[in-house]
C-alpha cells in the first residue's frame, strides 16, 4: 500500500487487504464487482429476472394481458370471460305518468326565470312581503283541444314541481317591472300548490325581444279567452246548437193568434 512520509514495511505486504468475496484481477478494463458473481455490473443493466429469485415480466406498451390457458394437447387457448345474466328477484312494472298536459296543444314556449310577491318563512304572519324565485323553467301557454280554454303552466327544470298554474284571465294586465323591458309582473289566481291562491308573480326573460314575444303571445290567448267568456268563439256543440234551435221555432200566444187570423182570412 502506498503511503506518503511513512516508510513502507515488510508486514504491510503480507497483511490481507479488505475486499467483497473473491478479489478480482488487476485490470484497468474489468468492471467493478462485487462478491463471487461477475456478472453484475455497473455497465450491464439489471435484467428483471436476475436478482432476488426473478420477478414477473413488466408489460409492454400495447402489449396484450389476456392470459392463455393450455388444453389437454398443450395449445394455447385464450380465458374464456363469463357472460352469465343475473334475473332480478323483484320485477317493477313500467307506471304511465300522466301530467294532463296530453290533452293540450303547446302555442308558446320560452324559457324565464319567475318570481313571487310573498312572504319568506322568516316574515310568515308579519305581512312583510318580497319578491322570492320560485325557478327557472319553460313558460308554457296550453290550449285545451275539447274546452278551448288557455292556461299558463311553468315547471322547474330539475325537479319538474309546478311553479305557476293558472288560467289566462281577460283582466290580468301584464305590466314591466320598474321599467325593466325584460320582465313583466301580473297578479292572477294560481293553482300550483292545489288551491286557488291570489298571488303576484314577476317573470324575466334573457332578452327584451323575448319578453315581447310573450306577451304579445299572452294577449292574443287573452283574446281568445275573451270570446269563449262571451260564447262566441267556443268548441261546437251539438246539444247546444240543436236547443237553440228548438227555442227559435217557439212562438209565443199572441204571434199564433196573429197567423192563425192571417190564415182564416
Amino acid at each position: 500500500m502506498a503511503t506518503f512520509g511513512i516508510e513502507k514495511k515488510e508486514d504491510d505486504e503480507n497483511k490481507p487487504q479488505f475486499s467483497f468475496g473473491t478479489a478480482a484481477a488487476a485490470s484497468s478494463s474489468a468492471p467493478l464487482s462485487f462478491g463471487g458473481n461477475t456478472n453484475f455490473s455497473l455497465e450491464k443493466p439489471l435484467e428483471a429476472s436476475s436478482l432476488f429469485g426473478g420477478g414477473e415480466k413488466v408489460q409492454k406498451f400495447g402489449e396484450s394481458n389476456t392470459k392463455e390457458v393450455k388444453n389437454e394437447e398443450g395449445e394455447n387457448e385464450a380465458e374464456a370471460e363469463s357472460t352469465q345474466e343475473f334475473t332480478p328477484v323483484v320485477q317493477l312494472d313500467e307506471v304511465e305518468v300522466k301530467t294532463l298536459e296530453e290533452d293540450e296543444e303547446i302555442i308558446f314556449k320560452m324559457r324565464a326565470r319567475l318570481y313571487r310577491f310573498a312572504e319568506t318563512l322568516l316574515n310568515k304572519g308579519t305581512g312583510k312581503k318580497e319578491w322570492i324565485e320560485r325557478g327557472v323553467g319553460e313558460a308554457k301557454l296550453l290550449k285545451h283541444r275539447e274546452h278551448s280554454k288557455i292556461r299558463l303552466l311553468m315547471r322547474q327544470e330539475k325537479t319538474m314541481k309546478i311553479i305557476v298554474n293558472h288560467v289566462i284571465d281577460p283582466r290580468i294586465q301584464l305590466q314591466p317591472n320598474a321599467g325593466n323591458d325584460k320582465s313583466w309582473v301580473w297578479g292572477a289566481w294560481d293553482f300550483s300548490e292545489g288551491e286557488l291562491v291570489d298571488e303576484v308573480f314577476a317573470i324575466r326573460f334573457a332578452n327584451a325581444e323575448n319578453a315581447t314575444k310573450f306577451k304579445d303571445a299572452f294577449t292574443n290567448a287573452q283574446q281568445v279567452m275573451a270570446k269563449l267568456i262571451a260564447g262566441e268563439d267556443g268548441p261546437p256543440n251539438p246539444q247546444a246548437d240543436s236547443a237553440a234551435e228548438a227555442l227559435s221555432n217557439l212562438k209565443t200566444s199572441e204571434e199564433q193568434k196573429v197567423e192563425d187570423t192571417e190564415q182564416a182570412a
